[in-house]
């Protein structure tokens, strides 16, 4: 299945289907796996907002990214890039609250070429229910 997807004919969908079709593109991780991917040099990308991120803690080495930044930020090719995104075959895995704005995110990085971009099922919350490793953010 292509990730391009068309752009003004297309015919609407609900975000329940829209959900469902572009997880199709995606090897969701488990808790477990993201993390044995991020040891493995894979970058975990949390894109929680600020209240959450205060509130529930972080993933330590996570990158935390703006959902509204995020691809300006993930784009090996990008002015805006960061360190991070050394390149196109990077292992990313998009992690937010409970795991279904990550999997629009992944499949927009996918789009600009990430084609390892995954995320996280479940999400923060999977991760520490998990019991891996969350640290106090810092206000």
């Amino acid at each position: 299945m292509s990730d391009e997807q068309p752009v003004g004919d297309a015919q609407p969908v609900g975000i329940d289907t829209l959900l469902e079709r572009v997880r199709l593109r995606l090897d969701r991780l488990s808790p477990e796996k993201a993390y044995e991917t991020a040891e493995a040099g894979g970058l975990l990308v949390d894109i929680r907002y600020a209240a959450l991120r205060e509130r529930d803690g972080l993933i330590p080495g996570a990158l935390v990214v703006e959902r509204n930044e995020l691809e300006w930020r993930l784009d090996p090719q990008g002015s805006h890039r960061a360190p991070e995104a050394t390149s196109h075959d990077l292992r990313v895995v998009v992690v937010c609250n409970e795991g279904y704005a990550s999997s629009l995110a992944a499949v927009s990085l996918r789009q600009l070429g990430l084609r390892h971009a995954t995320d996280l099922t479940g999400g923060f919350q999977a991760w520490r229910a998990a019991g891996l490793p969350v640290v106090t953010a810092q206000a």
